[in-house]
């Protein structure tokens, strides 16, 4: 295949970067060009600045989105939205994409924004971004509700013109092993409903590049049937992961539904996990220096583009670009950090020509453009290219030899039971809250789908999360549940008790639910009951088949 429109996905974040690509020269220095689009017959650089804001982790949710207990981690959610809001609106060139809609109610969120120039081995992660998308709704919503009019005008102004696009746009990103596909899809729908009814906008890209290991659930489900063109990972098993470089099919067609055939088909690109900064030489200590060594980066891309069938790519290992040298995938999460970054780069001229000759960068064959997950999948879509057919999934997950990340499949088998539990409960109370109608107040379920949704984070459900965080996941679930519970017992009261009428009748009867019968308690059937009243036991199936079953009264 010829030169036509090859490319390499470099994910980034926040600022602007000034590399690949000369446009006229500027006191000596070669001028980037940071709105050239894709250019046929060059090696189109795809840099995709985006947010990988884990919904709880080393902090809980909360600490995460405020900035708090930063002992553990520096982080703050609220101050990257701040800051890329800020960035996008100087520059139109610039694009950001975002991942995470959670909404916290009173209860907390956790952020971290990755630059990442994803390739090869030796991926780059740049301290700054052009187009941007958005991956979590959890926190974007609880940001949201925080924004004066004018904001969030600009933010519609942003989403309308394609600088500011939201990815995946679940509730959070969801594990793929030990979540249930119906609790997959519910918190996927609450993010999505929130997107469609804020900005008429459905996401198209499926983005889940830190689960451990992925299904094909992911592919069918929640991939083809969710609309989505393309979906994006990074981690894979080694073996798995060389192979596929060596046999150039990082990006393959996955069937997920040998039944549905073709209609369950999602084209995948793997990202980049494992975090390396300009080749695995790079020292953190140098790190506001590499943006001059731009003869490696052009030697690192090229590198890349030869892993992949037709050398249009997103390369397989991904860099994170740290401020702090004490965590190799620090992300840049708050506000000083951006600002001192965008004040670095006005002092730092864009690179010199000459030493981008032996690798073809001087002579204009590179181009590096701020792109998004949709206009690297357009590209590839334009290419016209057959790519392999994978129809299986992709577990378990080793990242090297006997190191298999499946002992999650079981750990914290408490929480694990619990979320399963008020899943099954959140569906009863859902179908009865719409059966009586939902009042405009009072107690709802959106308190318990917003902690479902938290919970099914690839740090939740699977117990790879700090204990503090693991308390205060099972802590919304239970204020969730509590208020759950009083939807149940309104409107079973008011269901036992109606008629034809859609009005509720007024009735003196209550509800109780014995939620503790593993341990045999249930206080309304320990009291003694007045003569001329009885006790009453309403037993609700909320399946759309019949069942038989044993009932517990202690």
């Amino acid at each position: 295949m010829g030169m036509g429109m090859i490319a390499v996905w470099v994910s980034a974040l926040l600022c602007g970067v000034s590399v690949l690509c000369s446009c006229g020269i500027v006191n000596g220095y070669v001028q980037y060009n940071t709105g050239s689009g894709i250019v046929g017959g060059k090696l189109n650089v795809h840099l995709v600045p985006h947010s990988h804001d884990d919904v709880g982790w080393l902090k809980t949710v909360d600490q995460y989105y405020v900035g708090s207990n930063n002992s553990i981690q520096g982080a703050c959610v609220e101050n990257v939205l701040d800051s890329v809001v800020m960035s996008l609106g100087r520059d139109p060139n610039k694009k950001f994409v975002f991942a995470e809609m959670f909404l916290v109610l009173d209860f907390g969120s956790f952020p971290y924004v990755k630059f990442q120039i994803m390739m090869y081995d030796f991926p780059l992660q740049l301290k700054s971004s052009t187009q941007t998308s958005i991956l979590l709704m959890a926190f974007f919503q609880r940001w949201w509700q925080t924004q004066n009019l004018e904001i969030q005008e600009e933010v519609r102004k942003l989403v309308d013109g394609g600088q500011l696009e939201f990815i995946n746009g679940g509730w959070c990103m969801h594990d793929e092993a030990t979540c249930h596909y119906i609790d997959m899809i519910d918190q996927t729908t609450l993010g999505h409903r929130s997107i469609k009814n804020q900005f008429n906008k459905t996401p198209r890209a499926g983005w889940q590049i830190d689960p451990f290991g992925h299904s094909a659930v992911q592919a069918y489900l929640l991939g083809a049937e969710l609309g989505f063109d393309s979906v994006h990972f990074a981690r894979i098993d080694y073996q798995d992961r060389a192979k596929r470089k060596k046999d150039k099919s990082l990006e393959v067609v996955w069937q997920g539904s040998k039944t549905f055939g073709s209609s369950s088909q999602a084209n995948v690109t793997l990202t980049n996990h494992i975090m390396w900064t300009m080749g695995d030489d790079f020292q953190y200590q140098y790190a506001e220096s590499w943006f001059k060594q731009m003869d490696k980066l052009i030697h690192y891309v090229n590198k890349a583009s030869k892993c992949y069938a037709d050398s249009l790519w997103f390369s397989d290992h991904g860099v994170s670009f740290p401020w702090k040298a004490t965590y190799p995938l620090e992300d840049i999460t708050s506000l000083t950090a951006v600002t001192r970054f965008n004040e670095y780069l006005e002092q730092v001229k864009p690179y010199r020509g000459e030493g981008l000759n032996s690798d073809g960068g001087k002579d204009g064959r590179v181009n590096a453009l701020y792109s998004t997950p949709s206009i690297y999948t357009d590209a590839k879509h334009a290419e016209n290219e057959s790519w392999l057919l994978k129809i299986d999934d992709y577990f378990p997950y080793a990242d090297s030899a006997n190191a298999y990340w499946t002992g999650f499949f079981t750990s914290r088998p408490a929480l694990k039971r619990y979320v399963r539990m008020l899943s099954g409960y959140y569906l009863a109370t859902r179908q009865l809250e719409f059966l009586v109608g939902r009042r405009s107040t009072g107690p709802n379920t959106f308190s318990l789908a917003d902690a479902l949704g938290i919970a099914q984070h690839h740090d939740a459900v699977t117990g790879t999360a700090k204990q503090h965080t693991t308390n205060d996941y099972a802590k919304r679930l239970a204020i969730g549940a509590s208020e759950a519970e009083g939807i149940a017992s309104s409107a079973l009261s008011c269901l036992v008790n109606s008629t034809k009428s859609d009005q509720c009748p007024t009735s003196t009867s209550t509800f109780s639910q014995c939620q503790l019968l593993n341990i045999s308690f249930c206080p309304p059937t320990e009291e003694d009951i007045p003569e001329g009243k009885s006790l009453v036991v309403v037993a609700y199936n909320p399946l759309g088949w019949n069942r038989t079953d044993i009932i517990k009264i202690p």
